[in-house]
This record gives C-alpha cells, sequence and structure tokens, in this order.
C-alpha cells in the first residue's frame, strides 16, 4: 500500500472518530432539578393540629374553594374504630396509693405522669399537660412537686377519679374514618397526632410507644400508607428523647427535621429566614388569633422575597372551637392572599414538600447529547412507592434547537422553549418511578 493510500485511510478513520464523538456528549452538567416544582420561589404548607370539627366544617370547605390542599394532624383516638387512650403497665391503684408515701422523682417520674392524665377530669389531663410543660423548660424539681399535688388531689377525691379519657381542648368530634378517607381523596393530607395528644416527654417508654404506634397503626388501617408519612408530636415538642423514638416510626415529623441542608425555625422563634446560608430554611408560624391579617400576609410575602423559604402555618382553633381560633373571615382573606400568590409559591401539604426536597437532594442525573435527543436518567435510593413526587427538570438546549418534545412511556409532550441569560431551556416533570426520558428535537 503506498504512502498516499495509507495517509487516506488515517484520515477517513479520523474523521469517523470526530464524528462519533460528536453524536454522543455528557449533557449531564446542563440540567438540573430545580429547587421548586416548576421553577417557583418558594413553598407554603397549611397544616391545623389537633382536628377540630370547625377544621373540616368551616376551614376546609374555605380551602376546597380556592383549590388549596392542607395537612390535618388529627388525634386518632377521638374517631370511632381506632385504638382508644390508655394507660398502659401496673395496676393504676397501686401506683397512686405510692404517692401517699413515696415522693415523685427520677426513678418513678415517667410512670406517674403517663397515669396521670388517664385517672379522668379535664383537670387531671391539665396536671399531666403542666408537668410535661415544666419538665420541658428544665425546671425538673417543680415537676416533680406538681405532679405530687395532683395526686395529693385525687387521693383525697377533690378530683373525681374515672376511667374517662379526656382529649386536650377536644372533647368532642364526630368525624368519622369515612370523612377523613374521602378529604384525602380530594388532594388533603390526614396525618398523626398521636392517640390522645400528651406530653410525649414525661412518658415512659410503652405509653410512648403506643401513643405513636397506635396513631399509625390506625391511620395504615383506615386512611392507607400514604397517611403514615407524617407526623406532629403535640405541643410541639422538640425533645431528644421524643425525637429518637418517633424517627423510628415515622418518615417526617413537623416538629423536627435534622437535614443537614434545612434551617429549621420553630413557632417560638424570632430569627428571620432571609438570614440563612443555607440551601432550604422550614419557617414555622403560629397563625393565632391576635396574630393579624397583615402579619400573615406578610410571612407570604417573604417568602415571595427568596428563593429558598418553606413556610409552614400551624393553625389550630376555628371561629369559635379550640386554641387561638381564626375567624371564618380571617380565613377567607388571607387564604385568597395565598391563592392569589399561587403562581410563584408552591401551596402543597407538609407531607409532598417533604418528599420533594428529599427527592432532589437525593436523585443524580445522568444527560447524554446524541444528535437530536438528550436522553435523561435519574437514580436515586429512595423508595419511589412512598417518594413520588414528580420533579421539576431544567434543561438547557443545545444551539438552534426551537421546537422540542417531551417522549416518556405515556406518549409525546410538546414543550415551551424559553430562555434567560445562560441560553434557552425546557422545563418538565418526571416521576422518581419513571427514571428516564428523552428530549426531541423536532424541528
Amino acid at each position: 500500500m503506498n504512502t498516499l493510500s495509507s495517509l487516506g485511510i488515517f484520515f477517513a478513520v479520523l474523521l469517523l472518530t470526530i464524528s462519533c464523538t460528536n453524536q454522543t456528549k455528557d449533557w449531564s452538567a446542563q440540567t438540573e432539578i430545580t429547587k421548586w416544582p416548576e421553577s417557583k420561589n418558594g413553598a407554603i404548607s397549611i397544616t391545623y393540629d389537633d382536628g377540630i370539627i370547625n377544621q373540616f366544617t368551616i376551614a376546609k370547605p374555605i380551602m376546597d374553594s380556592l383549590n388549596l390542599p392542607a395537612t390535618f394532624f388529627i388525634i386518632t383516638g377521638k374517631v370511632e374504630g381506632s385504638g382508644k387512650g390508655k394507660f398502659i403497665g401496673r395496676d393504676p391503684k397501686t401506683i397512686i396509693s405510692e404517692t401517699s408515701t413515696i415522693k415523685t422523682d427520677s426513678t418513678n417520674f415517667f410512670e406517674r405522669a403517663s397515669l396521670i392524665a388517664f385517672t379522668g377530669t379535664t383537670e387531671a389531663e391539665e396536671y399531666h399537660a403542666n408537668v410535661g410543660s415544666l419538665y420541658e423548660a428544665g425546671r425538673i424539681a417543680e415537676a416533680y412537686e406538681l405532679l405530687d399535688e395532683g395526686y395529693e388531689k385525687i387521693r383525697n377525691s377533690r378530683m373525681r377519679n374515672t376511667d374517662d379519657v379526656v382529649f386536650h381542648n377536644n372533647p368532642v368530634d364526630t368525624t368519622s374514618w369515612e370523612q377523613y378517607k374521602s378529604y384525602a381523596e380530594q388532594g388533603h393530607e390526614i396525618s398523626s397526632h398521636t392517640v390522645t395528644h400528651p406530653k410525649l416527654a414525661v412518658l415512659d417508654e410503652v405509653n410512648m410507644r403506643y401513643e405513636l404506634e397506635q396513631s399509625k397503626a390506625d391511620l395504615a388501617k383506615f386512611m392507607g400508607e400514604e397517611s403514615t408519612f407524617s407526623a406532629e408530636g403535640p405541643y410541639g415538642t422538640e425533645n431528644e428523647r421524643v425525637m429518637e423514638y418517633a424517627y423510628k416510626i415515622y418518615p417526617a415529623l413537623r416538629n423536627r427535621m435534622p437535614e443537614d441542608w434545612l434551617e429549621e425555625i420553630n413557632r417560638g422563634s424570632k430569627s428571620q429566614p432571609g438570614n440563612t446560608k443555607k440551601e432550604y430554611v422550614q419557617w414555622q408560624r403560629g397563625a393565632l388569633s391576635n396574630s393579624g391579617i397583615d402579619q400573615m400576609k406578610s410571612w407570604t410575602d417573604t417568602v415571595k422575597a427568596h428563593d429558598n423559604i418553606w413556610l409552614v402555618l400551624v393553625i389550630h382553633g376555628v371561629e369559635d372551637y379550640g386554641w387561638e381560633p381564626l375567624t371564618t373571615g380571617e380565613l377567607k382573606e388571607y387564604f385568597g392572599y395565598i391563592k392569589e400568590n399561587k403562581d410563584s409559591l408552591w401551596i402543597a401539604t407538609f407531607g409532598d414538600v417533604t418528599k420533594y426536597l428529599r427527592e432532589r437532594k437525593a436523585t443524580k442525573i445522568s444527560a447524554e447529547l446524541d444528535a437530536n435527543e438528550i436522553r435523561i436518567t435519574l437514580t436515586s435510593d429512595l423508595n419511589p412507592n412512598i417518594y413520588d413526587i414528580p420533579l421539576t427538570l431544567k434543561t438547557y438546549l443545545p444551539e438552534g434547537w426551537k421546537d422540542v418534545s417531551l417522549m416518556q412511556k405515556e406518549g409525546n409532550s410538546p414543550l415551551e422553549v424559553l430562555s434567560d441569560s445562560k441560553g434557552n431551556y425546557v422545563h418538565y416533570s418526571i416521576s422518581p418511578a419513571e427514571t428516564s426520558a428523552q428530549l426531541v428535537r423536532m424541528d
């Protein structure tokens, strides 16, 4: 073979190699999962505690009229057919008798604090709650003394001793599991607020586990597994011992979410969410009787002014029933204001926002450009049967692409080509169960 022929073959191979190299190109750096679905500016979750009847007869219809979803943390022991509140342990009469000669201390505190709410009357439940508040505030000796005072009243019949179970701020509830099921089908989240709304931090292990596990079991039985994702320990507890147990039972707690990429600002904190350096901030605000519409609207405005805030609203009473109730007029005006901002803010349940954030942080993107097609692949260790919120992806396009479609199992979807300072791009959604898709140039 002469020299010219050899050179010809060499250059032919080289051109073929270059052509093949240009055919497939790693495009992963040109694709990202947006911080919020549809590239919105932030998120708001509207949550309710205690399962108060007015939440469903007054607040929910207002939200339904505006197509706004909510998360209802319900006290499951009040719902007909579910496991009821009870004390698990030694004979209560024996424990009550011992309080006459043995003062409360670290060796018997949790057992006695667990029992007292089940000795009857609202006053006994209030002793349990107040003892718990002292304990969580670090005022241990005062908690012991108050518990001794409560049992002294019980022994001397100054508090009626019955088998009745008194529920925190909500003795009457007519909502059925069938109704709760229908609410979930309408897009609302029904989640656990324990069986009886106790101060979990002062329960002994067996009674704490019952409150958490029985509530979850009834939600799974009557509502389905999707209602066992989120929970809220009563009184917003952040007690370390409670969190250790609760984390093992529920994937998400409104009380605390210890992800290293999330800063939490609880309801009692005066910290401002705009000061955080973390990627996300969960900003909880209690919407109370004295909050006022202007302040509540300012919370929404703050979310709009940043790109990393998740506002979690906490509502209890409605109209004339429950703790710190909001009026019907306040709910209509505030929810209407939230609705006005729905184009820039993602309004979603507590569980759905939690899932999206975790999915985004846990998902890796692989993308390849091959001629007129970009192949997208997502990989994650999360269970797609639980973490099932579609992710919004943003992919920058090669120069000259003007007409693009998304190809998935269910079919072909034309996409709008948008632009910013970095170039032309498209937005699209992929379900975690889908794992792959193709962007196809159609022009």
